[in-house]
């Protein structure tokens, strides 16, 4: 009779044995050779970018390409008319007759920057002073209408809750460079219409799900040894707990939830001694606080997320994810019955602080292995909604990239003259995460996950990176 294979035995030979060097990075062990064994990463001359961590900036609710990263003056031409005929042929949602609503121009002005003279609006002026680093993409494209089932499909590749994210998917294949800090940081603004589901692990073990840190002055509650508790008693409490945790597991293998929690616990003893060094933002200068518009009212909580996102990838955190916004009417979203008052306050909330942020990874020297990503989980009609407003679409709007080797200053992709589709070189969801991840290394193809007796992976059976060579340049 064979010897029962334990749990550590099937790890190292299911899926040339991934699950178990994905799992020795979080315990400290070499996150390259865990990559390279596994097989998911790529060879030398595949391998494009000098990305090894990525900030990724959403903006909750639904930012307007055309008033932000999209001019469209042939709006101009047709202000107060419907656009008839092709340009709305086979546009539909249960919101918006595309054959009666009537185009609306944008109040914002636009402007060429840089030398590559890129085309930005006026309510970002920070962010668009960047434009010879920026990849800008307009042709971006979904089919999700609404705000939670488009925010999945962005951070997960699909329009319903329980699939792992992005920062997930990059946790669970490279780990952690840093084994006292988490692979995967979130901070938001709050309650989201997708809720925390949106950077959650999903099928992959638990262990992979994003970390949330505060915006605030304290952004981990409760870190600090309570000062009546001496180091050797605390260290004896968590050397107890944890064999205990490790009989209790011995009884339930394969349970993700109990190996996390345990994982958890080591974790927050480890950051207790590393954390509130990366945390503490009053080490910075006063200068570099300024840069971020840190005590200043309109930019003081979105300054401290990105100052802080940019000690975290310094320190060896793989994926950060920022949030701009919430459900509870702060967020880009008030377009719907006020452009001009939401677009204004919610750029200028966050336009000094992701300039910044360029500013210090290029000034630090780690702009180059640092992906910056702008997104949002779509953009905003065209055509008017009420008197002063715009809806959600889908069918075409943009992000960039900067860092990473990507070259900047250039536009690929497009919508039509009025910015309602993506008609030159469009890109879904799919093709997005496929070259995100190619730019850091990891072949989409290879990163896989046996779940329901089939190999899951971010893109599913789609996803092409045919834009990551005219990223690069």
């Amino acid at each position: 009779m064979s010897k029962a294979m334990n749990r550590r035995d099937l790890l190292q030979n299911a899926g040339l044995g991934f699950g178990a060097l994905a799992a020795s990075a979080l315990l400290g062990e070499s996150t390259a050779a865990a990559t390279t064994l596994a097989g998911t990463g790529l060879g030398p001359s595949e391998k494009f970018g000098k990305a090894k961590r990525v900030i990724y900036l959403f903006m909750h609710g639904g930012v307007s390409h055309v008033d932000t990263f999209d001019p469209k003056p042939a709006l101009e031409k047709w202000a107060g008319k419907p656009l008839t005929g092709e340009a709305v042929k086979g546009l539909k949602t249960s919101r918006i007759d595309f054959n009666k609503a009537i185009a609306r121009p944008s109040p914002f002005g636009f402007k060429r920057w840089g030398q590559s003279g890129m085309e930005i609006s006026n309510l970002m002026p920070n962010i668009a002073a960047h434009a010879d680093r920026l990849a800008l993409v307009r042709s971006c494209y979904g089919e999700a209408f609404d705000h939670a089932p488009a925010m999945y499909l962005r951070c997960s590749g699909v329009q319903i809750p329980g699939r792992p994210c992005l920062g997930s998917w990059l946790s669970y294949g490279l780990g952690s460079e840093n084994k006292n800090l988490p692979g995967f940081v979130v901070m938001s603004d709050g309650a989201m219409k997708s809720g925390p589901q949106a950077y959650g692990a999903g099928y992959l073990p638990s262990r992979y799900q994003g970390t949330i840190l505060r915006a605030g002055k304290n952004p981990i509650l409760n870190l600090a040894t309570p000062p009546h508790v001496a180091p050797k008693a605390q260290q004896n409490t968590v050397e107890l707990v944890r064999d205990l945790d490790r009989l209790h597991l011995a009884t339930r293998p394969g349970d993700s939830d109990l190996e996390a929690r345990l994982e958890s616990y080591e974790l927050a003893y480890r950051m207790q001694s590393h954390a509130p060094e990366a945390v503490d933002l009053a080490s910075e200068s006063a200068a570099t606080r300024k840069l971020y518009g840190i005590d200043e009212p309109l930019t003081d909580n979105f300054g401290r997320k990105c100052l802080l996102a940019r000690r975290l990838v310094e320190r060896g955190v793989r994926f950060v994810q920022l949030f701009s916004g919430t459900h509870l009417g702060d967020d880009w979203d008030n377009a719907h019955d006020d452009l001009v008052g939401s677009h204004t306050r919610m750029a200028g909330k966050t336009d000094k602080p992701i300039a910044a942020l360029l500013t210090d990874l290029q000034a630090l020297g780690l702009l180059d292995e640092t992906l910056v990503v702008w997104a949002s989980e779509f953009g905003r009609t065209p055509l008017a909604e009420g008197k002063n407003g715009r809806d959600h679409h889908p069918y075409g709007f943009s992000m960039w990239m900067a860092g990473g080797g990507i070259k900047g200053g250039q536009v690929l992709g497009a919508t039509d003259e009025f910015g309602l589709r993506a008609v030159e070189d469009p890109f879904s969801i799919h093709d997005v995460h496929a070259t995100l991840l190619r730019l850091i290394g990891v072949d989409h193809l290879k990163l896989t996950y046996l779940y329901q007796s089939r190999e899951q992976r971010l893109t599913d059976v789609h996803g092409e990176h045919e834009f990551t060579k005219r990223l690069l340049g």
